[in-house]
Parts: C-alpha cells; sequence; structure tokens
C-alpha cells in the first residue's frame, strides 16, 4: 500500500542539507557552549535535522499514521531477535577503543594512562542519545529502508556513507581540525555507516539497536583516556584505520549483499 515505506531517499539528502545549511552559517558566530568534545553549539540544531527531514517526507507518503510509525522505531527494541546482536551493538566500539589504547600504547604516543569516570558521562550519554535518536531516525530508519529497497546492504552504507561524511564536515572544520583529520574523519563515517547497516541488518532491523550503538560509541570516545584528543592522537590515524579495517572486514565476512550472512551458512536473502 502506497506510504507504508520510504519513497525519496534522493530528496531526504536534500532536504537534510538545506535545513542545516543555517545552522552551519551560525556556526562560524558561536562557539561550543561547553558541549562534549568541544562540538558546536549549532550542532545542536543541524542534528535535528534528519528527523525533521525524514518526518516530512513519511507526512507526505503516508500522512500522520507513517509519521508515528517513524517515531515508534526509537524503542523497536523487539526487533532485535537474539540477545547475541544486541550485546554486539553495546560493545562492538568499546572493543574497538579498546583495542586502540593498546595500540597507542604499543605504537608509544602519550596517552593517558587512566580513565576518569564521573557523573556527569550520565549527561554526556543522554544528550548522545538525543542526538543518536535525531540522526538514526532519517539516516537509518527513513533512508537506509528506502535505499535497500533499491540496492543492497554495501552499496546502501556506501550511498549514505560518503554523504553523511559530508554533512559532518562544517563541524569538523569549525572545531579546527586539520587536514589529515578531517580526511581520516571522512574516511572513518564512511566506515561506520557500513558497521551501522551491519548491525540494523542483524538485529531485525531494529533502529534502536544502532541508536545505543551510535550513542555508547559517542559516549567512549568521551571517556577515553585524554578524550577525544587522546583518541585522535597521530591525527586519527590509529583509531580510525582500526575502525576501517573492522568494516572491511565485516564486508568480507557477512558478505556485502546483506551484510548479515556468513558466507557458507544460510543467511537473510540479498536485496535486489
Amino acid at each position: 500500500m502506497k506510504g507504508t515505506v520510504p519513497e525519496h531517499p534522493w530528496l531526504f539528502f536534500a532536504l537534510v542539507f538545506g535545513l542545516s545549511a543555517p545552522f552551519w552559517m551560525l556556526s562560524t558566530r558561536i562557539g561550543s557552549l561547553g558541549l562534549p568534545d568541544d562540538l558546536p553549539a549549532s550542532d545542536i540544531g543541524a542534528v535535528l535535522t534528519p528527523t525533521i527531514a525524514a518526518a516530512i517526507l513519511r507526512y507526505r507518503e503516508g500522512g500522520w499514521s507513517a509519521v508515528r510509525e517513524l517515531f515508534g522505531r526509537i524503542g523497536d527494541y523487539g526487533r532485535i531477535s537474539t540477545r547475541r546482536w544486541l550485546l554486539v551493538s553495546i560493545g562492538v566500539f568499546p572493543m574497538l577503543y579498546g583495542l586502540t589504547y593498546l595500540a597507542l600504547r604499543v605504537l608509544d604516543y602519550p596517552v593517558a594512562t587512566e580513565v576518569e569516570f564521573s557523573p556527569s558521562l550520565v549527561g554526556v550519554f543522554l544528550l548522545f542519545f538525543v542526538a543518536a535518536i535525531a540522526e538514526e531516525l532519517g539516516y537509518t530508519a527513513y533512508e537506509t529502508d528506502a535505499l535497500q529497497r533499491r540496492m543492497s546492504a554495501l552499496r546502501t552504507a556506501l550511498a549514505i556513507g560518503p554523504i553523511w561524511a559530508i554533512w559532518h564536515l562544517p563541524s569538523m572544520l569549525v572545531m579546527g581540525q586539520g587536514t589529515q583529520l578531517v580526511l581520516w574523519g571522512l574516511c572513518v563515517t564512511v566506515a561506520v555507516r557500513i558497521i551501522n547497516v551491519w548491525i540494523y541488518n542483524n538485529t531485525g532491523t531494529s533502529v534502536f539497536a544502532v541508536i545505543l550503538m551510535h550513542t555508547i560509541a559517542n559516549t567512549a570516545r568521551t571517556a577515553f583516556p585524554g578524550g577525544r584528543a587522546g583518541y585522535e592522537l597521530g591525527n586519527g590515524a590509529v583509531a580510525y584505520s582500526i575502525i576501517t579495517v573492522f568494516a572491511l572486514g565485516v564486508v568480507i565476512l557477512w558478505g556485502p549483499a546483506t551484510l548479515a550472512r556468513i558466507p557458507g551458512r544460510r543467511g537473510a536473502k540479498a536485496n535486489a
């Protein structure tokens, strides 16, 4: 029935960039206002634009019932068929960050030796949880569903990833990141989108699982020894190459068609 599924993936991208542009212009005039990782305060508005764009399109496609369905995906943990994949979504980025810490120590980078957990991390987690909802209702609940009806899981991730990376570029520049760090940041953003689609398809297309993973990834980066600066020692080459290699492993092991089937085992059918 018309309106039951997302139908306008390319219009979604145009809306997100159009809605984000005013916030990007504001970012040159206001600072971080104490946000975690020194993120620009304008990101508070820009991060809402994927959900706004998705809601506009869902209303156009299916009216208010489609919009309610979109927001209902925030708590769709019931789609997660096995506890194992919930644990993967929780643990994958802490595991990758642990590998990063070990690599930085082995390579003799001046990384801090202590992790400081403080009550403020609860507020950081909640802030990043809201931000993850705002991003993933658009990029996962709307855009991933729309594109996977047209192409394979890997092609979906590679269609979203570079555009998602460019969408983050204004924030990177306002934060004063150098050229190498920006390039690594753009690269890893594409890799993270592959991981997001992998988790999404293996949790029964649960947006909640992706939101949770996204939140933990951002919070754990803030809690990394030395904070974000400690995590990105070496212009991000160590940390972001580890994530990129992991994403490539996901593609090889689970297959590009669905990112949900290990070769030699029965799994989900490939997308057309």
